[in-house]
């Protein structure tokens, strides 16, 4: 159940993070008030997470999979640039998240 909850959690931190960015410095309502919801569930489940899990290993997944929803967001977006070096290093980190939930 932790693993789960972390997962969702890492999701919500890619929401928040994209939110953020669209919050224009909080002077927009919708992605502000987006931000604050997705940051405080992410927040929490990541908390919750790390009930039964090691907290290297909750915080490098949770901070992985929000790094890697936020920059593919961004490139299918066309927000960011696309191109094969900066996908095999975002394949990269995905490679750790997963090395870490096999090694745990």
């Amino acid at each position: 159940m932790s693993w789960i909850v972390l997962v969702l959690s890492g999701v919500l931190e890619a929401v928040w993070a994209t939110a953020l960015g669209k919050s224009e410095g909080f002077t927009r309502i919708g992605p502000s008030i987006t931000f604050a919801v997705a940051l405080v569930l992410s927040m929490g489940g990541l908390a919750f997470a790390m009930r039964d899990l090691p907290i290297g290993t909750s915080y490098a997944v949770w901070v992985g999979i929000g790094a890697v929803l936020t920059v593919a967001y961004a490139m299918a977006t066309g927000q960011e640039p696309v191109s094969a070096i900066r996908i095999l290093l975002v394949g990269m980190i995905v490679a750790g998240v997963v090395g870490l939930k096999l090694t745990h």
